[in-house]
């Protein structure tokens, strides 16, 4: 099919559903000249799965005696009309029903408005049940009014709505029409429900940590940005809540857990959305160990309550949540699944970065031995991992917030669950060691802003690709800025001139565009300066290189310069006085 004939569908599909709108508001302005179009007096007293558990089974002749009287109403799907007798299918949240509508029963009036009716309409029906020739529990309508009018036509009864983004995009008619959209909601509802009875039934204790946050903290992510104008400053959605659980664990409440959204600014695929929802649970004196002992039985416990059992079909695969999980650490993991690599493959560097790089997976020089493993983990082994397995003993470098064990060095006591090659949950022996915890820290953020140095920097060398040397120059810039206390300021620049590299020069000085900037001059020692003949790069310079060409030293001495003269000037309206070691200015 050409572009030009899908367009030409697409237009023939907007314009028929232009005219069907305009007929269904056409009838719209003909209920509001009636009376009121839109009523709200009508009192449902019975729900269709109600009535099929309690009446389903009743015999013909039994249900006839028995003639149970009911209030329905629901969102019309079907609908025939058949002379003097027409049937209607119609839906409520419980399930679906069928209505007998009969003029001899509503009347004429009634009966030429339900022909009239359309698909989506809401139908409130009075009558009694009663059973078909055909078997079909059915409500014999004795009183029929349309409740809400829809202007909008339902998609095609056959072809459905089968577009993945429409149904995201228009998430309600993908619940209308779609009943395996609707069945995974309620099992989702459920799935819930049966956490929360685990978790309490546990000493569990459910809490809510806050949203916004000072700072972004509890996993390595990119938050969301916000401002609040009351007390004007910045936050943070929060990209996960363990920071926050941990303190309520400190303030004494040893169980706890939370179920809910988490926010990361990042890519969207099937693995990955802007905000989610989890479950995070934090207990005293538990080890990783005791932790996936829980986790296993809590899925077991859970599965059966939302879908009656402990094997359910994902995708066209069984998934068993009865046995066993397995337990592998990611170097068992890789030897099982790909069987091509070594144990000796495994502590080989050179070989490690190399097949990365092969496979599409390169990593930073920055990275150690840990974190490649891991990498080839995720390349090879990862999504095979169909049944459910615990991958066991993480490197520390990759686990910030883990406990390291006391008996391997290097690891942490850390476990990822996988299922059908996913990753559904991470636990750990909490880290409490207070020093190491900051060391931690502070490894986290060095790694974090190298892997935003090498994204930026190799951005900035694919947007440079194609330019010459001679239009390649380029400065760093710093400003320092005096302010008073009534706005009044200085601001003073400093510059340090040079160009952009063709490559990566690294140092081991630099960090962001360093190893990519050339500066025209470097020191000698802290004050004196010379042309860099030698083409060094920033991250190549010394300290004391740097400071005798730092933009940033150039911006406090302009200002050191600039400083007398503008205090000259506001001591012609005010005092400075000198307090404490320290000048305060006081104007009049």
């Amino acid at each position: 099919m050409t572009e030009q004939t899908k367009q030409t569908q697409a237009e023939i599909a907007a314009e028929d559903e232009n005219h069907i709108i305009a007929e269904r508001r056409a009838k719209l302005a003909a209920l509001r000249a009636a009376g009121v179009a839109y009523p709200n007096d009508f009192k449902r007293t019975d729900l269709f799965g109600d009535l099929r558990a309690k009446w389903g089974d009743t015999p013909k002749e039994d249900l006839e005696a028995a003639a149970p009287t009911v209030a329905v109403s629901g969102r019309m799907m079907l609908k025939r009309v058949m002379g003097k007798a027409s049937f209607a299918t119609v839906r409520d949240f419980t399930g679906t029903m069928q209505y007998f509508i009969t003029p001899s029963e509503v009347g004429d009036e009634a009966y030429a408005l339900f022909k009239t009716m359309d698909l989506g309409d809401i139908v409130a029906a009075e009558g009694t049940l009663f059973r078909t020739n055909r078997g079909e529990l059915s409500v014999r309508v004795k009183t029929l009014r349309l409740m809400t009018k829809s202007i909008r036509p339902l998609p095609d009864k056959h072809k459905g709505l089968c577009d993945p983004e429409q149904c995201c995009r228009q998430r309600y008619v993908d619940l209308i029409v779609n009943n395996e959209s609707r069945e995974r909601f309620e099992t989702r509802s459920k799935i819930v429900a049966g956490v929360r009875e685990f978790m309490g039934a546990h000493r569990f204790m459910e809490v809510e940590t806050p949203m916004l946050n000072p700072i972004p903290g509890g996993a390595n992510a990119k938050p969301f940005e916000t401002h609040h104008n009351a007390l004007d400053m910045q936050l943070f959605l929060r990209i996960a809540p363990e920071l926050y659980l941990k303190r309520l664990v400190v303030g004494g409440f040893e169980r706890v857990f939370e179920i809910n959204r988490c926010f990361r600014n990042e890519g969207i695929d099937t693995r990955h959305n802007p905000e989610f929802t989890t479950i995070e649970f934090y207990a005293t004196y538990w080890t990783y160990r005791d932790q996936m002992e829980f986790t296993e039985n809590l899925l077991r416990t859970v599965a059966q309550k939302a879908v009656g059992s402990m094997k359910f079909n994902y995708q066209g695969t069984e998934i068993d949540l009865e046995k066993p999980f397995a337990k592998l650490t990611p170097e068992e993991a890789i030897l099982k699944y790909a069987p091509q690599y070594t144990e000796a493959n495994l502590k080989d560097e050179a070989f490690l970065r190399t097949e990365l790089k092969r496979l599409g997976e390169p990593q930073p020089e920055w990275v150690g031995m840990g974190a490649l493993v891991m990498g080839l983990f995720e390349a090879v082994a990862e999504g095979k991992l169909i049944e459910p397995t615990f991958i066991i003993d993480y490197p520390v470098e990759i686990s910030p917030l883990a406990r390291a064990s006391d008996t391997r060095p290097g690891l942490t006591e850390r476990f990822e669950l996988f299922i059908y090659g996913r990753e559904l949950a991470n636990g750990f022996s909490e880290l409490n060691d207070p020093e190491d915890q900051a060391q931690r820290f502070q490894a986290q953020a060095d790694a974090k802003s190298h892997g935003d140095d090498e994204a930026n920097n190799d951005k900035l060398l694919a947007a440079m690709q194609a330019v010459p040397a001679g239009q390649r120059g380029a400065k760093f810039v710093s400003a320092v800025c005096f302010i008073l206390p009534d706005g009044r300021h200085l601001t003073c620049m400093g510059e340090c001139p040079g160009s952009i590299a063709f490559t990566r020069l690294c140092g081991d000085y630099g960090f962001g565009y360093d190893p990519l900037f050339i500066p025209a001059d470097c020191g000698v020692g802290k004050t004196d300066k010379r042309p860099n003949t030698e083409n060094r790069s920033y991250a190549q310079l010394t300290p004391d290189e740097k400071d005798a060409i730092s933009h940033r030293g150039n911006a406090l001495a302009a200002l050191e310069k600039q400083l007398p003269s503008f205090l000259s000037a506001v001591t012609e309206e005010g005092v400075i006085a000198q307090v404490s070691g320290k000048v305060e200015i006081k104007l009049k």
